[in-house]
């Protein structure tokens, strides 16, 4: 999906913006949680940690989408993000409700777990360019969690160990109904970059670019187990 040639304004914003990322990309496929999820072999406190935290991710990452929506300039657009809304709460939550389940965590315990600094900086971050910035910024901001998810969930599918303990997730992530979802986010962000002044563009690149690192956050953070010091 890495764009080649020139960086200019005739080229598709997510064939620039992949290629300008394509090393953060890489860096998130070969870090040790994906790379131990892959193997089946990461721990279970440390996908404890992930799922809890990517459940509390979701509450915010759909309110950003929800956002989105309202800022979206075509009714196509609004229903689009709005569904993408719901399904980042109804339905992936409803795969993250089975693992909790089988972790013993419900909802009191969820509750009362606070967002990991990774988590808390990357739904702030999302939910601050939701709010102040232009609909072709926030486009920006939420591409790389749909696309990098899907490529993570492609590559980690690909080389996953029989019998993976968390072929569950493996599984959403790769699947086609995922990847439909992504395939229309793509194509949102690059018609909203059609009319976009090079400022704007430019803007557009440092929120992905920004979400991108933020993306290896949020992995390296649940595979450290990543706590607030204080």
């Amino acid at each position: 999906m890495s764009g080649t040639g020139s960086s200019d304004e005739t080229m598709r914003f997510s064939d620039e913006a992949w290629a300008r990322n394509a090393v953060a990309y890489e860096a998130i496929r070969t870090m040790p949680f994906n790379t131990d999820l892959a193997a089946g072999t990461l721990s279970r406190e440390r996908f404890r940690h992930y799922i809890v935290q990517d459940a509390h991710y979701l509450i915010g990452f759909g309110r950003a989408l929800s956002l989105a929506a309202a800022k979206a300039p075509e009714p196509d657009r609004i229903v689009q993000f709005a569904r993408g809304a719901e399904t980042a709460i109804v339905v992936e939550r409803a795969l993250h409700g089975s693992f909790l389940r089988d972790y013993g965590i419900g909802p009191e315990t969820f509750a009362a777990t606070p967002l990991s600094p990774p988590c808390d900086h990357y739904v702030s971050y999302l939910l601050a360019t939701a709010y102040a910035e232009p609909y072709e910024v926030v486009l920006g901001a939420l591409l790389p969690c749909f696309w990098i998810y899907a490529e993570v969930g492609r590559d980690i599918h690909a080389r996953a160990k029989a019998g993976n303990p968390y072929q569950a997730w493996i599984d959403t992530y790769a699947g086609e109904d995922f990847a439909d979802a992504v395939a229309a986010m793509i194509d949102a962000t690059d018609m909203a970059a059609l009319g976009a002044s090079p400022a704007l563009r430019a803007r557009m690149h440092r929120a992905y670019s920004h979400a991108t690192r933020l993306e290896w956050m949020f992995w390296d953070g649940a595979y450290r187990d990543a706590v607030w010091p204080l």
